[in-house]
């Protein structure tokens, strides 16, 4: 079997089977008419080729020379119709472009005529200089097209020409290789026989830059479709196959030339080839390299966007738990960009964005304040922040700021803000992934598609919680009834004693101190009772007061507890505005946690500090203490306790919310069977009078 006849038959082959997917995808556009015929032309040109070079004959020869008239037809017809195309969506154009495809066209007309009078009419065969008649009419062809082709180029607007340019090239070549051979059949009077053979091939690499073409054209109705799986999965096999054989090659060339080793170095050979093969598909970088081969050369859109949109979807939706559905966020995004891993921020009760979760990257404890410039950019932009390009063309993001810890987590990549309804629900960090990738407006279209549909799961997380906690606090307020009762009870008798007690004024001075001390206790009382109907707590007075008076005061009352607390004043004269009773209770109960966390032993200390306009307390103990997980997810939310049935779990809680509504703030920080420390800072009142300072460590005494 010939060269030539393997080159025509690969040639009608691809054209065949390019035809065929024009076929199922056509939609009856008349670019798509056109096309399909010169493919279909052009299979038949080639099957044409096949059949003469088996049986030579004039049935043949004829057949084959009116195919190939026929295919140069199909071809200009389909070249005019997209001349014409472009003619139009231009408008009022330059008479280059008006009158040159006219005069191509006359050109191709006359000689398609002398071709058609040299094959149809033998007694003009019979006349000399037939053949080379035909030569001057298949060179006038290629002549045509070349000019054709440079029309079509010079008429296409520079934005279009991506989606063009491989037709260009492909049918150019084409053209070129037809030019060089009837140019050379011209020349020494005959066709020469090689580079006839070889006109197969060539014309077989037209498909693949006529299809990426089609693929780049919906206008053209021509849907050419591939799986990107197929694609990838065929490139690896192609790769792996290739691979194979020279690795077939090299181990029979070692086994002939290699003497009496040579069969057993073969064997050796070769399957370290497959090993080697098969430790390569195994790797992540290469898939994901090979990944951007295949999107990059083979289809016009880097993503199947149904594909991806059901991923997203699928791995939100797999999210059963508040924790996981945020681990579940940061994952879909990730998975969009085969990013390594990231960080979800999530705005708190306080305002700040705390690093909720994670995947795929070590732990972080990092809060970012609502002021920062990053939150403000993120809330007026939805625009994604690439670390590398903003580290290089700060210009780009508005000279953007970004924190040095952000920045300097290992490996940060991308910055995606989510949102939901113009809201900044929090914001994403990606790790950057094991290969090198850049993104381009593709990734970042899909980056934002994906973090959309992330913020409306993490809004309908928030409103479960919610709904949720409120659910919880109506149990709450249930169960204040029965507190509210006892209370009464417990008022009714205490105004029956102050009633009784005034008969005995035998004794004014324990008269006068017994209702005294009970008045006060009518009064907390009624006040709790109060706050418990409206179900919150809400201060029914306020004055001004000395922070470390009312510290003194909780430490006294609990100092006969163990282990007893010790107190230290470093400034006085520390002096606020809020309920003193309940700031006292406050105290007390975050005293009371220290030394319920501590070994009868232990160790419980309370501080005063002033730092600039603030006043500091700081409850200090060397008890269980707390883990990280604990603190973030639990400490702060209502009926969240460590303390089983002895605790209801609302403290902290409230203590928080007591202290943010003073304008003040609550942090803590503790460890596993190493302590913890909390710290409250409150704004004191501004005064002009000068404070007096002293540094005094004091052990109050019941």
């Amino acid at each position: 079997m010939s060269i030539g006849i393997v080159g025509y038959a690969f040639s009608a082959s691809l054209f065949l089977l390019f035809s065929v997917l024009l076929l199922t995808s056509w939609r009856g556009r008349i670019e798509g008419t056109f096309l399909l015929i010169a493919s279909v032309t052009s299979a038949c040109w080639a099957l044409t080729a096949v059949a003469f070079q088996v049986q030579e004959s004039a049935l043949t020869v004829s057949t084959y020379q009116l195919f190939e008239i026929a295919k140069n037809l199909a071809w200009f017809g389909f070249l005019f119709r997209l001349l014409k195309t472009l003619k139009e969506a231009a408008g009022s154009a330059s008479g280059a472009m008006v009158y040159a495809p006219s005069a191509i066209f006359t050109v191709s007309a006359v000689l398609i005529g002398v071709e058609l009078l040299a094959q149809s009419f033998p007694i003009v065969r019979s006349w000399g200089g037939t053949a080379s008649l035909q030569l001057v009419g298949h060179l006038g062809f290629a002549l045509a097209g070349l000019v054709l082709i440079e029309q079509l180029f010079r008429s296409t607007r520079p934005e279009m020409r991506w989606a063009v340019k491989y037709l260009y090239f492909g049918m150019g070549t084409l053209f070129v290789y037809d030019l060089f051979l009837y140019a050379d059949a011209l020349m020494f009077k005959q066709v020469d026989t090689t580079l006839w053979q070889a006109r197969g091939f060539t014309s077989a690499l037209v498909v693949p830059f006529v299809a990426i073409a089609a693929t780049r054209n919906p206008s053209w109705s021509v849907r050419v479709f591939v799986s990107r799986q197929v694609v990838f999965h065929a490139t690896t096999l192609l790769f792996a196959g290739a691979y194979l054989v020279l690795m077939a090659a090299v181990g029979y060339y070692i086994r002939f030339y290699g003497g009496t080793w040579g069969k057993a170095t073969q064997i050796v050979f070769v399957f370290a080839g497959v090993c080697f093969l098969a430790a390569t598909l195994f790797s992540g970088t290469l898939r994901g390299k090979l990944k951007v081969f295949v999107n990059k050369h083979f289809f016009s859109y880097k993503y199947d966007w149904r594909d991806e949109w059901l991923r997203v979807v699928q791995t939100l939706s797999d999210g059963r738990g508040g924790d996981e559905i945020r681990t579940r966020v940061i994952q879909s995004i990730s998975d969009s960009v085969d990013a390594g891993g990231g960080y979800l921020w999530m705005q708190d009760n306080n305002g700040r964005y705390q690093c909720t979760s994670r995947w795929q990257a070590p732990g972080l404890n990092l809060a970012i304040d609502v002021k920062e410039e990053l939150i403000t950019y993120f809330t007026r932009s939805d625009w994604i922040i690439d670390l590398d390009e903003w580290a290089s063309l700060p210009g780009r993001y508005d000279n953007l700021e970004i924190g040095e810890q952000l920045i300097g987590v290992e490996d940060a990549w991308l910055i995606v803000p989510i949102k939901h309804h113009e809201i900044l629900i929090g914001f994403v960090l990606l790790i950057r992934p094991q290969s090198f990738r850049s993104i381009n407006w593709e990734d970042r279209d899909l980056i934002k598609a994906a973090a959309k549909q992330a913020g409306s799961y993490l809004v309908l997380l928030q409103t479960s919680e919610a709904l949720n906690q409120a659910n919880q606090f109506e149990a709450f307020n249930r169960l204040s009834a029965f507190v509210v009762h006892d209370l009464k009870n417990l008022i009714a008798q205490l105004e029956l004693v102050a009633k009784n007690a005034e008969r005995h004024r035998n004794n004014p001075a324990f008269m006068d101190d017994a209702v005294k001390t009970i008045g006060n206790a009518v009064n907390k009382m009624g006040r709790l009772l109060a706050q418990l109907r409206q179900g919150r707590f809400e201060s029914s007075k306020t004055e001004q007061f000395f922070i470390e008076e009312s510290v003194a005061q909780a430490v006294n009352e609990l100092y006969g507890y163990s282990p007893k607390p010790n107190l230290t004043i470093n400034d006085d004269f520390l002096k606020i505005i809020a309920d003193k009773d309940r700031f006292t209770a406050v105290m007390i109960h975050m005293i009371k946690n220290a030394q319920e966390a501590s070994q009868a032993n232990g160790r419980v200390s309370v501080s005063v500090d002033r730092i600039e306009d603030n006043a500091k307390i700081t409850i200090e103990d060397n008890g269980a203490g707390m883990d990280e997980a604990f603190i973030k997810e639990k400490l702060f939310r209502p009926f969240q306790t460590t303390k089983g049935n002895a605790g209801m779990g609302i403290g902290v809680y409230e203590t928080r919310e007591y202290v943010s509504s003073l304008k003040g703030s609550l942090t803590v920080e503790s460890e596993r069977d190493v302590g913890t420390r909390f710290t409250i800072s409150i704004p004191l009142i501004p005064s002009a009078e000068s404070t007096g300072h002293h540094s005094a460590t004091a052990e109050a005494k019941l």
